[in-house]
């Protein structure tokens, strides 16, 4: 199973690919959808460098080659469930919650796939690192608020 097509969600769609016996996300399309930000590389850049300075024992991202829209492969800083969870933690968004439970629905389509993570082990993992929830009020920002 190797589909690195767009995943729909809502009208935007977060680039995917099967590796390592279970999906990769692209962070940028992530960041896109949370944020809406027009410029979402650079605000995962700055992102990324908050996590590294909160001494990440290590990244939980990874360079994997994905299609971009000029139709070339690229290296894109990819993250499993388990890092998208974390990408969660790390940025207020009202698209928090919706995101989570877009990826609890893909963790039900990889329970069939060997070796592949369930969302909800994903999410458990990293609320037992963390001590904190995946979805809070400190990611979730209410519609109404500015971020």
């Amino acid at each position: 199973m190797k589909d690195n097509a767009l995943t729909p969600l809502g009208s935007k769609g977060i680039r995917k690919i099967w590796h390592n016996e279970e999906w990769y996300f692209s962070i940028v399309d992530v960041v896109e959808i949370l944020t809406d930000s027009p410029l979402p590389r650079q605000y995962w850049n700055r992102v990324k460098k908050n996590l590294i300075a909160e001494s990440q024992s290590y990244p939980f991202w990874i360079q994997l080659k994905l299609k971009a829209s000029d139709n070339k492969n690229y290296l894109t800083d990819c993250a499993n469930t388990e890092g998208v969870f974390r990408i969660i933690m790390s940025v207020p968004s009202p698209k928090a919650e919706p995101l989570r439970l877009w990826l609890a629905e893909q963790g039900k389509r990889t329970i069939a796939i060997k070796g592949g993570k369930t969302a909800g082990e994903a999410r458990e993992k990293v609320e037992a690192a963390t001590g904190k929830k995946v979805v809070s009020s400190e990611n979730f920002l209410k519609p109404t608020e500015k971020g």
